[in-house]
């Protein structure tokens, strides 16, 4: 009798303990925190200062980046995401979202998806863009600065996409959007389209909207257990021959040790005519900007010391003279926080 009353038990402990894997909550919250110190190395550090002209990690001494707030749910056919931003960082990525102030200055994504099957699922909403190595996010990015190819891409995107898995290699993705970064609604009427083909983690990606067309290939592939080369080159252009881009970055990383990583990124951007991304206010200029990383993870803190050389064709800084001058040299420390 005592041996069947243990079984029993036994049984129905394992079969909560089933249940209660079964059941687990499909809810999260999930996000990060940043701040950072910047100084330059080769111009002034007070009311002069100046930064690389693109997004993020561009203000003088001890600054904040941002916080992000990701609440999601994952069913076994639908779920949302819902990503909250607050911070310097957050409003330089929803700048073009300020329809709405109370709400749309700290929303970054905000979607509903339904997998309609194994190979497909759609989705509808405010997502960030496809295109491009970078994201908004500083735990997705191995530099904390950013790219010239990042800043002046798309951000985020606001419509409905559907993701294809054509195969166990091969994947597509087909979407309609409202016009770039208009994320609350649609003040235009114009659509923009976009497609992503996607063949063992390398993607070509196309976007065409109403004012631009831009080409994107994005990849990286192991060269060993410990390095790791990223690939991204783009190419922008205007309707009615605007002002355009193109350009092209390596990221090659390199493990160390399971806690410490180092990283260049060498971009190369070009703009036809003023396009006005590198700040010389010359027709067809270009820069070539290199920024070495290193990445010291303790648990959920990363800290990120790095220096970057941004020099361009024609003058786009000053000196600590305030001359004009085509190069700048910085320093950032970061520390991010992930949750």
């Amino acid at each position: 009798m005592k041996k069947l009353l243990t079984l029993s038990m036994l049984f129905m402990a394992t079969a909560l303990f089933a249940q209660e894997e079964a059941e687990a909550p499909k809810f999260s919250i999930s996000g990060s925190i940043d701040a950072y110190y910047r100084a330059n190395l080769t111009a002034p550090n007070d009311e002069n200062a100046i930064a690389p002209g693109s997004s993020f990690a561009n203000l003088p001494g001890f600054a904040l980046g941002m916080a992000n707030v990701v609440a999601s749910y994952e069913g076994e056919k639908v779920g949302f995401v819902a990503d909250l931003v607050f911070g310097p960082r957050g409003t330089d990525a929803v700048f073009q979202s300020p329809m709405y102030s109370s709400t749309g200055q700290i929303l970054n994504q905000l979607y509903a998806y339904w997998n309609v099957s194994e190979s497909v699922t759609l989705t509808m909403g405010n997502f960030n863009t496809f295109l491009g190595y970078e994201v908004i996010s500083p735990t997705a990015n191995f530099n904390y600065s950013t790219s010239y190819l990042f800043s002046y891409g798309p951000f985020s995107h606001t419509g409905l996409k559907a993701d294809i898995a054509l195969s166990e290699d091969f994947s597509l993705m087909l979407g309609v959007m409202n016009d770039t970064d208009l994320t609350e609604f649609n003040p235009t009427g114009d659509y923009a389209f976009g497609a992503q083909l996607g063949y063992k983690g390398q993607f070509l990606n196309f976007l065409l909207d109403p004012s631009f067309t831009e080409i994107d290939f994005t990849g990286g592939f192991d060269l060993s257990d410990s390095f790791f080369l990223g690939i991204n080159a783009a190419y922008l252009t205007v309707e009615d021959d605007g002002p355009g881009f193109v350009g092209a970055a390596l990221y090659p990383q390199y493990s160390i040790s399971d806690s410490f990583t180092l990283g260049l990124r060498g971009e190369y951007f070009a703009e036809d005519k003023d396009f006005g991304a590198i700040g010389t206010g010359v027709d067809d200029s270009s820069v070539l900007a290199l920024t070495l990383t290193g990445s010291f993870a303790i648990d959920n803190l990363t800290i990120k010391p790095e220096f970057r050389l941004d020099s361009a064709s024609d003058d786009a800084f000053i000196d600590n003279d305030l001359a004009a001058t085509k190069s700048l040299g910085s320093f950032v420390l970061a520390a991010i926080y992930s949750f």
